[in-house]
């Protein structure tokens, strides 16, 4: 059983008087006028199925608090928060943990985790809402710039993706050769991990362009084996064969994608980089002063990114699926936004 908010308050929740108090204090107060977001919340902790008896969980209200605000705000683990959460009274004012409750780094996990990414969508779009509300934001200008969040995940380059390619296909015509097909192949898995290596390695272009064509030959050789092989395979293969058959329809347009050893021209429109990256500004924009000017307009995003890295913990991302790596973004964008929200707002 699991609550939206605590319902009995503390008479000794106290904020201290630092300015990291006073902070946590008034996101404090913001969450309290939009005590519908609580909800949300609660219908992501409540979505798996889970009965409304037993023993009572961690209240909403406190999961929202500890998740967007303390964890990411704070840039703590779980057992760094687990620890503060016990040690300092400004802590547990601002999560409204229930009298004598020390929840551990466990359930910190299983329940923040809980919270989807659309979840933490909604809860900015409010406080952007509330920002224009009380004109602190007017959204009349907008910047907009990308950046990169570092994941768990092996980094996916071209020539990598080529020999998993060549690795996967060699692997399918091992089980269709154990099936019954009879067409003649080669093993080339070490022509193109070779390849592969020397494009990795290599910083001459010419060098590496000689090898990425290789691979890509090596690569599309391999790939008519398994055309013949799924023409040839017997249909009497029962089973077996058809389960052969879905992983050829899964991992053959893998592998047959169009790349393009040269990039190609486009049209030329008015663009900004603050790092040349081999391009003049003649490449770039049609004349100095638009240069100048998108230039300095385009480095008024660079101190927020910046900020969401260092302290929010947009540099890497250290929770695991795609589902989760969404939420983790978006947490930390609701920590930051709130507590640009609290310094704007006049006390």
């Amino acid at each position: 059983m699991r609550q939206e908010r605590t319902v009995q308050a503390s008479i000794f929740d106290l904020f201290a008087e630092h300015e990291i108090g006073r902070e946590l204090k008034a996101m404090s107060e913001w969450l309290d006028e939009h005590g519908d977001l609580l909800g949300l919340v609660a219908r992501d902790l409540r979505r798996h199925g889970l009965r409304q008896t037993g023993r009572e969980g961690l209240p909403a209200e406190a999961v929202l608090r500890c998740a967007a605000l303390l964890k990411q705000h704070r840039q703590l683990s779980y057992q760094e928060l687990a620890f503060h959460l016990e040690d300092s009274a400004s802590f547990r004012a601002f999560a409204r943990l229930p009298w004598g409750w020390n929840p551990k780094k466990s359930v910190l996990h299983k329940t923040i985790s809980a919270i989807r990414a659309q979840t933490f969508e909604e809860i900015n779009g409010v406080l952007l809402a509330s920002a224009r509300q009380e004109k602190l934001e007017s959204g009349k200008v907008v910047r907009v710039d990308s950046t990169v969040t570092a994941a768990l995940i092996h980094e996916p380059s071209d020539s990598s993706l080529l020999w998993d390619a060549v690795r996967v296909t060699v692997r399918l015509l091992q089980q269709a050769e154990a099936l019954g097909s009879a067409i003649p192949w080669h093993d080339h898995r070490r022509a193109a991990k070779k390849r592969a290596r020397a494009i990795e390695y290599i910083r001459c272009r010419p060098k590496r362009i000689k090898h990425y064509r290789e691979l890509l030959k090596i690569t599309r050789t391999t790939l008519s084996y398994l055309q013949q092989a799924s023409e040839q395979l017997p249909l009497t293969a029962g089973p077996a064969g058809e389960l052969w058959q879905a992983q050829l329809r899964h991992y053959r347009p893998l592998g047959g994608r169009r790349r393009l050893c040269q990039p190609r021209k486009s049209e030329r429109s008015d663009m900004a980089f603050h790092k040349k990256r081999g391009l003049s500004i003649e490449d770039m924009v049609s004349s100095r002063w638009v240069y100048r000017k998108l230039r300095n307009f385009r480095a008024g995003i660079e101190a927020g990114i910046s900020c969401l890295k260092r302290a929010y913990g947009l540099g890497r991302c250290t929770w695991r699926g795609l589902d989760h790596f969404k939420a983790y973004v978006w947490s930390s964008v609701v920590a930051y936004n709130l507590a640009l929200f609290a310094r704007l707002r006049p006390t």
